[in-house]
């Protein structure tokens, strides 16, 4: 649940601005009038969005042993890769968004008017809503298997308590009601996705392993499951988040390690070399 929660959050919190960000640029251009079309834009993205998620997630059930593993291995390394290039995007154009955004407006206000304010937020919403299905069906199948219809339930209401959750925040952004440090919030998010990317390509590299795609090297490297079994509870809220797996194979932990030491040295860089530049030409 945590991980559909915080993905959803992220995802949906972006959307919110940008949805806000749209409707402020009309107002202020008084085009008020446009924005059903924007908000028609809108729904018809989150539509797309989930019968995307529907049958990536329905797709992947239908497959079963050695293609099951391929396909759960390959949704998970690819939502592991998009969900870096999305933390990286956004860490660099979080400052711009709002500019390059009203322009956008301005320009399709003059171009064509209704039609094109309404492809401009279906592309942008529908932009983050197929990044959040691939995440949350590489989350749902990151979970445990065993209680099928308790996965889906849980999977279910972290989507739903997420984006309910960036609704507020936006809205609340927007009615000037609260004041959020954004860039905070998605640093933090950031290498909480991060550790949670991570675990996704541990996770396909385990897939892959047993579909024999990826040699073990070493199985396992260690067996902690009598200490911390990977079926309790606790076991499976870390597998979920973090990749855990009480006994891995040696492939399994190196790309843990390989992703993890990567992805954290790259955003570290991106967050704090704009500021160490600066500081380096004022000296």
């Amino acid at each position: 649940m945590l991980p559909s929660y915080l993905l959803s959050l992220r995802e949906g919190l972006e959307a919110a601005l940008i949805i806000g960000i749209a409707l402020g640029a009309l107002q202020k251009i008084r085009r008020a009038d446009l924005a059903p079309a924007l908000w028609s834009g809108v729904w018809s993205a989150a539509l797309l969005s989930a019968a995307a998620a529907l049958a990536l997630t329905l797709l992947g059930m239908n497959f079963n042993g050695r293609a099951e593993k391929i396909y759960e291995g390959i949704t998970m390394l690819l939502a592991a890769a998009l969900l870096t290039w999305m933390i990286s995007w956004m860490s660099e154009q979080s400052k711009n968004i709002k500019a390059e955004l009203e322009e956008g407006i301005n320009k399709a206000v003059v171009s064509s008017g209704k039609r094109a304010i309404f492809w401009l937020a279906f592309i942008a919403v529908a932009r983050e809503g197929i990044e959040l299905a691939l995440f949350i069906t590489a989350a749902f199948f990151a979970g445990s298997n065993d209680n099928l219809n308790a996965n889906i339930i849980l999977t279910l209401s972290g989507v739903l308590l997420g984006l309910g959750t960036a609704v507020l925040l936006g809205w609340s952004l927007f009615a000037a009601t609260a004041r959020m440090n954004l860039k905070k919030f998605f640093q933090v998010t950031g290498y909480l996705l991060i550790i949670f990317a991570a675990g996704l390509v541990a996770h396909g590299v385990h897939e892959f392993n047993q579909a024999g795609w990826i040699p073990a090297l070493i199985e396992p490297v260690w067996d902690i499951n009598k200490i911390l079994d990977e079926t309790s509870t606790l076991g499976q809220l870390l597998k979920t988040l973090f990749g855990y797996n009480g006994n891995p194979s040696l492939t399994e932990v190196l790309a843990y390690a390989a992703y993890l030491t990567g992805a954290l040295l790259l955003f570290h860089q991106k967050i704090f070399a704009p500021q160490e530049n600066v500081a380096a030409q004022q000296a």
